[in-house]
Parts: structure tokens; sequence; C-alpha cells
């Protein structure tokens, strides 16, 4: 069990918390859930589904201590793994508990992590994994993701979606795994939720050594020392803060409200980035029309701001993705 770490000179804490377990009248939890956020002004999402709980949240201490408590007491949930960090800000506009068929979507029937799943390797002992030369390292995660921060030497699917890894890794298997003594296959994610998914899959498909990093990159980066460290850029997080950084410390991006893709400091600069309208990546993917539409949603966010209110436009979501991991 995780146990909440001490108070930070920041106001805002942020847990990244998931679990797979058998939840088969998952909807009745959705409205207690809501009530006891809405009580203790915790924000974010939170997504239920047959197989478990996913999703980030973020609030006062107390408040996020008491919406954990209610989720371990769920059927199946006392083992919840959260990875808690902090925000100078509140990242998220609002809550809500959403019902999904999956907490984390892969679409591959039979997949399930409580009976089989690759083996865990905790964060200390992950550099001497990795840089073995019998190890291949494949990262999980989607390609806005993957450009912003990765391990040093991984291999980039590069995917749009988590749905797409599994047709990936049939489609070059091949050049994969060799035809020679099988490696070992070590696979990485934001929180670790992915690589329950895609660790049980390799193992479906009769992969003998799969392994995983426990806690995900985020618990990489919190608990390995810099100077030891083998992670190289930032690492994409689902909510207001974009990136973080080893320590956890927010980073350097900012986030295009057109394409929800990761947007560096240097492209800030490009004059194809407008905050809340384009950036350089997605500019020529849009057309005026639309820009001009973004444009008087980013003067309305803006408005609403000076309100004090959270305009019906600022929801961060990446394309259709949980939040979260």
């Amino acid at each position: 069990m995780t146990m909440m770490p001490p108070p930070t000179n920041q106001p805002v804490r942020v847990a990244a918390l998931y679990r797979f377990a058998p939840l088969d009248d998952f909807a009745r939890h959705k409205a207690p859930l809501e009530a006891l956020c809405r009580t203790y002004g915790v924000r974010g999402t939170l997504l239920l589904a047959h197989e478990g709980i996913n999703g980030t949240i973020a609030g006062p201490d107390e408040g996020i201590a008491e919406v954990v408590a209610h989720i371990r007491a769920l059927p199946g949930c006392e083992g919840l793994d959260v990875k808690y960090s902090a925000a100078p800000a509140m990242p998220f506009h609002r809550m809500k508990v959403r019902l999904k068929r999956e907490i984390v979507t892969m679409g591959q029937p039979g997949i399930d992590p409580l009976a089989v799943v690759g083996t865990y390797v905790e964060p200390q002992d992950w550099n001497a994994l990795i840089s073995d030369p019998g190890t291949i390292l494949i990262d999980t995660r989607n390609d806005y993701e993957v450009a912003i921060g990765t391990f040093a030497g991984a291999i980039d699917p590069e995917t749009l979606t988590f749905r797409d890894f599994p047709e990936w890794f049939r489609e070059h298997r091949g050049e994969l795994l060799g035809e020679g003594p099988p490696p070992k296959v070590a696979m990485f994610c934001t929180g670790g939720i992915r690589c329950e998914k895609s660790t049980a899959f390799l193992k479906a498909e009769g992969v003998g050594e799969v392994f995983h990093l426990k806690g995900g990159i985020l618990k990489y980066l919190e608990t390995v020392p810099e100077t030891e460290s083998l992670w190289q850029g930032e690492c994409f997080v689902f909510d207001q803060r974009v990136a973080v950084g080893h320590g956890l410390a927010q980073g350097t991006h900012a986030l295009c409200h057109a394409c929800r893709r990761p947007v560096t400091a240097a492209d800030q600069t490009s004059p194809l980035y407008e905050e809340g309208v384009s950036c350089p990546a997605c500019h020529a993917e849009r057309s005026d029309e639309q820009r001009a539409a973004y444009r008087e949603r980013q003067k309305q966010e803006i408005l609403a701001t000076g309100r004090g209110e959270a305009h019906v436009g600022a929801v961060l979501s990446q394309r259709g993705e949980v939040v979260g991991d």
C-alpha cells in the first residue's frame, strides 16, 4: 500500500492511480465517488469498468486521502497502486467519474492482468535490466508522448493509440525477437497500467521473458537520482501540467488545445504557435475556419478564468485516451 507523502510547499496533491480488480457491479460506485470528490474539492477523472479503476485526481491532502481510502475499500482494491506528486495550481477543471468497457483500452478480449502478467522491476533495478545487451526495450506509449522524452535506446512503436500496440507487435515480431535465443523484453509506460496489459499480451503471444517498470516512468523519475538516470527529456502527463521531469518537477512543455499535442519551449516561439489555436505540428492540419473557432473558444476561456470560472471548453483529453495513463 502506498502511503500519503508528507506535505509539500505546493498546495495541490496529485494522485495517479489504478487497480485491476473484478468490479462486477461497477456502475453503483459512480455516484458515491462523485459525491465524495465534490465534498472534498477533488477534481480529475476516474474510470470504472468490470476490470477495475484507473485515473488521475488532484486536490487538498485531506481530500485525496479520503478518496484514496474510499477506493481502497472497494472489492479487490485494497492494493490500489498510487503515484503521488504535487502541483502549484489545480491541474483539472472538473471532476468526472466515467463508466467504461476497459480502464485502459487495448481491445484484446481475453487479456487479463490478474491472471498473467510480466515480471515487475523496481525502479532502482531498471537501469541494469535495460543496459543488458540481451534486453530489448519498448516504449508502450503513443507517439506524442514519446516525442518529448523516453529511455535511452528504447524502441518507439509510433502508435497513435494504445489500441494500435497489438497490431504493431505482431507486424514487427520477427525483427524484434530475431531467430536466435529469445531476448528479454522490457516495457514501460507513464504510471504502469498500460504495461499490465502489454506484458499480459506478450505472454499470451508466447514471449517468455517479459518485464515492466513497476510504477512506470513517474516512479522512476521520483526515486532514481538524475545523476544516475537513463531517462532523456520529460514525461507527458494527462493533466494541465503537461509534462514532468526528474523529481516530478513541472516540465517546460505547453499543450496545444487544437491538436492536444505537447509543445516545446522552442515551438512556442514559432509564428505558427498561437495559444489555444495552433502549433507548428497542427497548423497545416486545420482550416482558417477551425482556427477562428479555436480563437473564439480561447477568448471565452480567458474571460471565464477572469471571472473565476472553468469554461466548458477547457477540458483536457488526449485523442480520447484514458486520463492517468
